[in-house]
């Protein structure tokens, strides 16, 4: 959807560019790695008008089986759930990378300790679905803020996949 010029122009202007590993930029690929991408980049693995990580997971079983195996380097079958230890691979991937940033929603990094979504249906952590007016900006965080800060092990936990990353 994006002219061809648009990418050299980005880069001579040092303007950065998102990279959704979900949504690549080159047709060819179904996938991106975010391995691949350049330093003048925003990562993530989702937005605001997509569906969250554990979403996206459940959406097509073919095409989370085929992520499982190119992207993530897993053998056989994939989980039929975006389980917590996936989550932790995706992030770390994205973490990894040589983009300047690397960015989550907070419901991708819920994904990481199932606590924070055990009986909750992904649909439920969509922020926005741009096609229905409906479904505006409706997600509201089901976790305060409180409990999350007195949530050592969780902080903990993502800290050090920061740290663990050389991104501090």
């Amino acid at each position: 959807m994006v002219p061809s010029c648009v990418a050299p122009v980005m880069k001579g202007l040092r303007i950065l560019g998102l990279r959704i590993q979900r949504m690549p930029d080159d047709p060819k690929k179904e996938f991106m790695h975010p391995g691949e991408y350049d330093y003048l980049t925003v990562c993530t693995p989702s937005v605001h008008d997509t569906s969250t990580l554990r979403g996206w997971w459940e959406e097509d079983r073919g095409v989370s089986q085929r992520f499982y195996n190119r992207i993530l380097g897993e053998y056989g079958g994939s989980p039929a759930f975006c389980e917590p230890w996936v989550t932790h691979k995706i992030i770390r991937q994205h973490l990894d990378s040589r983009a300047m940033w690397a960015i989550f929603p907070i419901q991708d990094l819920f994904g990481l300790n199932s606590k924070y979504f055990a009986n909750r249906s992904p649909d439920s952590e969509r922020i926005n679905i741009p096609a229905i007016a409906e479904h505006y900006w409706k997600y509201r965080m089901h976790v305060k803020v409180e409990d999350l800060l007195d949530d050592k092990d969780f902080s903990t936990y993502i800290k050090q996949m920061i740290v663990g990353s050389g991104r501090q």
